[in-house]
């Protein structure tokens, strides 16, 4: 089995929320959204193929169709855009900070 790769609090705090409520079918329980993020960025990580998901992500034929689904829909492309709308605001707040720190560069 592979080393599980996951994400810091702070990081699934921040792209949680971004992502759509993934639901069963029917009586199938369905993994917390966290752990199936995860297996899908286990997948990208490694480079591995999906039927080589393990198992503490769950079945790697319903992983695969949750990302399948993701990439269709546009959810990761909308993640994108919003992680950069936050590193950019970041880095805009840090750069102000500076300017007020030094008024004589401004």
């Amino acid at each position: 089995m592979g080393k599980r790769i996951g994400l810091s609090d702070e990081e699934w705090t921040s792209i949680g929320t971004r992502l759509p409520p993934w639901t069963g079918r029917g009586c199938r329980p369905i993994r917390g959204n966290r752990l199936c993020f995860e297996g899908m960025i286990w997948s990208a990580r490694t480079g591995s193929q999906w039927r080589h998901l393990p198992d503490d992500y769950g079945k790697w034929n319903s992983m695969f169709r949750r990302y399948w689904r993701s990439v269709m829909t546009g959810v990761f492309d909308a993640i994108l855009e919003t992680l950069v709308e936050m590193v950019e605001r970041d880095a805009t707040a840090k750069h102000c900070g500076i300017l007020e720190a030094q008024p004589h560069l401004e």
